[in-house]
């Protein structure tokens, strides 16, 4: 997750204050895990929820279909694609089918680090330390925009000399223009060699009715911690400059490589890719 920067930041490096711990507002990782089921959330993030179903009926099946975009990928890059090093960042509350638990399913010694900068997400981060005995997993407690500590610290698990898969699901919507998300990808990018991998999902405002998309980020902006911003998809696929896209490239959450017969009417709104690092 990010929180807002530190006032006084003038060294050239991303400062970062604490991410405030407000039930009185919706949070992203909150409001998700309310979606899936969960019951770390309040009343704040259930009534903001509640209001962006009426606005676009669609959010739960969206963030759903992320979460299941989530274990395809992964189960492509730990089997197919034979990486053993991933770097998740916005992990959101742990909940059923985490990142270690279906890549050590394929292969045990996996290594993950996970990263989010929410209070609900640590106390709850030995969830995410349950490896595998021959794998292992690491929780940076971080803002997503820190970029240097979040490298720096992950090399403690992480050897960067060899392929890294970055994932980062739905969280890039939540990263202000005045931050500069393409700038922060390709940080990342840099430190990890060719050969790896990044998978992003984000909000598409292409992806839903001009009208209703407006709406949504209205409602967010009255209820949300987050001040969430629409990328359209020409600024998505610049996310991945310097990697080939994955068949099928980028496409709705639900249709990346899609389980058989798990197609249907409903359509979600955010947009998903895989990319390898030439």
């Amino acid at each position: 997750m990010t929180s807002d920067e530190a006032p006084g930041a003038d060294d050239g490096a991303r400062k970062v204050g604490p991410l405030p711990f407000d039930v009185t507002k919706a949070h992203q990782a909150r409001s998700y895990d309310y979606l899936l089921g969960g019951k770390d959330n309040y009343a704040a993030d259930r009534a903001a929820v509640d209001e962006q179903i009426k606005i676009v009926p669609n959010l739960v099946f969206t963030m759903r279909q992320n979460r299941a975009f989530l274990g395809r990928a992964v189960r492509y890059l730990a089997g197919e694609a034979g990486i053993r090093q991933f770097l998740d960042l916005g992990t959101g509350i742990p909940t059923a089918g985490n990142l270690h638990e279906v890549a050590q399913a394929i292969a045990p010694d996996s290594r993950v680090v996970y990263v989010d900068y929410d209070p609900v997400v640590l106390a709850h981060a030995r969830a995410l330390l349950d490896s595998s005995e021959a794998g292992a997993t690491e929780y940076i407690d971080a803002d997503v925009r820190d970029t240097g500590t979040i490298l720096s610290r992950a090399a403690d698990l992480l050897d960067f000399t060899k392929p890294v898969a970055i994932t980062l699901l739905s969280i890039l919507h939540a990263i202000p223009e005045a931050d500069d998300a393409h700038a922060i990808v390709a940080t990342l990018l840099d430190a990890v060699p060719s050969g790896s991998y990044l998978a992003i999902s984000i909000f598409g405002p292409e992806l839903l009715p001009a009208e209703t998309g407006e709406a949504l980020l209205d409602n967010t902006r009255r209820t949300s911690l987050q001040q969430y911003t629409a990328r359209p998809r020409e600024q998505v696929l610049r996310l991945f400059d310097g990697t080939d896209l994955v068949e099928p490239g980028l496409v709705p959450v639900e249709e990346w490589r899609q389980d058989p017969g798990a197609g249907g009417e409903e359509k979600s709104f955010l947009w998903c890719a895989v990319g390898l690092k030439r």
